[in-house]
């Protein structure tokens, strides 16, 4: 099965956007690793950060999603990609021994 990009979208005969989901995560990665700083930041309000990780990120993750035909599997991907940025941008850990998440405080952080 041969692949082509085609205005930024891996298109291939099957309609299997496995490639180009993949390549999306991991521009979506890119884009949150370029505002990291930012994301870190504990002047800036988390409000602010979800709004940023809102309009940049998540636009970068979806450009083109609406040629997208998403199996289970794809959706898994993205929806652990949103956990993992939104983990990181919020401070989030899981406390195994209270079995849920927490914020972490500036001192643990």
């Amino acid at each position: 099965m041969e692949n082509f990009k085609y205005l930024g979208v891996i298109l291939n005969e099957g309609n299997n956007n496995q490639i180009h989901l993949q390549e999306r995560i991991k521009n979506a990665n890119k884009t949150y690793l370029m505002l990291q700083n930012l994301f870190k930041n504990k002047n800036i309000s988390k409000k602010l950060k979800l709004r940023l990780k809102n309009t940049i990120i998540n636009k970068t993750l979806t450009y083109a999603s609406q040629t997208w035909t998403l199996t289970k599997r794809d959706r898994k991907q993205l929806n652990i990609f949103e956990r993992e940025v939104y983990k990181r941008i919020l401070g989030l850990e899981y406390d195994n021994g209270k079995q849920n998440w927490r914020i972490l405080t500036n001192k643990e952080s």
